[in-house]
């Protein structure tokens, strides 16, 4: 009886070793995301490559409200001046039913936007900076709200405003001094530029109204030449405004030229 009751307890040890070692070893479903989030995997593979290396980075900085009150018009702030070699910047939400939200180029700007975006639920807010090697730093902050944000047409649909505005741009160039509410990146002699498209930014989730955004914009300064490239999608607010750093103040006039996603084009002169 003793015999039979060792090996009971030697075997009832052996088969809890097991488990923890199984699951020591099992891979993590999450890939480390820290909000634990079952989109990312699939969201990591989609849009920043299969076989793209990824990593969490504090380095990326993405600030947004705990509490989105507005779930039309999230502000989010982008920050990656600490990491060197950002070539590309990929705005993501895990769960809105359109995810990719923007995509940047810095090219002669500084690795920081500011915006605002539709939220249809409470959700994770990614920003995934690709550097000169390759590997994709990604960081985020999570967005509580009570959300609806994306499936809701905006006022100037509503009261059919838009018609008259389409298009129409205005901007400023601010120097270094941060904006009240607002972080800015650059410093020294650098500058920010801020600008306010007019365009619906229909998302194609209410009914009877089709998908209708700005898709692309490009800032060029009195030379012509491109100083950093925007791809807009769905999900960004109506009548966006986009806040962009640069080290030192562009040779103006500036330019912005873009089109929307029905062919339209936007060329507007910013002084």
């Amino acid at each position: 009886m003793r015999r039979t009751r060792h090996r009971s307890l030697i075997a009832a040890l052996l088969s809890l070793w097991l488990v923890h070692a199984t699951a020591a070893t099992a891979p993590d479903p999450f890939e480390g995301d820290p909000y634990q989030s079952h989109p990312w995997v699939d969201m990591r593979k989609e849009y920043l490559g299969a076989d793209a290396k990824t990593v969490f980075d504090a380095r990326v900085q993405v600030r947004g409200p705990a509490f989105a009150e507005d779930p039309m018009n999230v502000p989010i702030t982008v920050s990656v001046t600490d990491l060197p070699g950002v070539d590309r910047i990929v705005v993501l939400v895990d769960r809105n039913p359109i995810r990719k939200v923007l995509e940047y180029q810095p090219m002669s700007a500084l690795p920081s936007v500011s915006f605002r975006f539709k939220l249809e639920q409470a959700s994770p807010v990614r920003a995934a900076a690709r550097t000169a090697d390759g590997v994709w730093h990604v960081g985020g902050t999570l967005v509580d709200s009570t959300g609806g944000g994306c499936t809701v047409s905006g006022a100037t649909r509503k009261d059919g405003s838009w018609t008259q505005t389409l298009g129409l741009v205005s901007a400023r160039v601010f120097d270094a001094t941060p904006i009240p509410g607002e972080a800015t990146a650059a410093v020294g002699s650098g500058s920010r530029l801020r600008l306010k498209v007019m365009h619906p930014m229909d998302t194609g989730l209410v009914g009877g109204i089709p998908a209708f955004y700005v898709n692309r914009l490009s800032v060029r300064d009195g030379r012509d030449v491109e100083l950093l490239r925007l791809q807009t999608f769905e999900p960004v607010s109506e009548n966006p405004v986009f806040s962009f750093d640069f080290p030192a103040k562009p040779a103006g006039p500036l330019r912005l030229v873009g089109t929307d996603n029905n062919g339209n084009r936007i060329d507007a002169r910013m002084e």
